[in-house]
């Protein structure tokens, strides 16, 4: 199991600590050090398409012009804005064998994991 994100995050943190509390093994990608590819970003979104795997609601997303959050449309173009601006993506992304098993943290969510 994999787990990408960035280490100082709040939600990452959350994630984490119900990991090592239920003795879930996993291995912690920082997309800072460990820059996510296109290959594995395009797998993503053709699982669960750019909309759930879009953060709209941080710093990132604030200050993009409004031209840019407007030509947003698709996994085209949030593929692009999400390889030049990796903070833009929904984290931590919890992977397992090459399937998305869930973004953000929700404890309910993980809980409920069928691995």
């Amino acid at each position: 199991m994999r787990l990408y994100g960035i280490p100082n995050c709040g939600t990452v943190k959350k994630a984490r600590a119900w990991l090592e509390l239920h003795d879930v093994k996993y291995e912690f990608l920082d997309f800072k050090k460990h820059p996510i590819t296109e290959t594995l970003l395009s797998g993503w979104l053709k699982q669960i398409g750019w909309q759930r795997l879009l953060k709209k609601t941080g710093p990132t997303w604030g200050q993009l012009p409004v031209e840019v959050k407007a030509s947003i449309k698709d996994n085209v173009s949030a593929l692009a804005l999400m390889l030049e601006k990796p903070n833009i993506i929904k984290r931590p992304v919890l992977e397992h064998k090459g399937k998305v098993l869930a973004t953000g943290f929700n404890e309910t969510d993980y809980r409920n994991l069928t691995i």
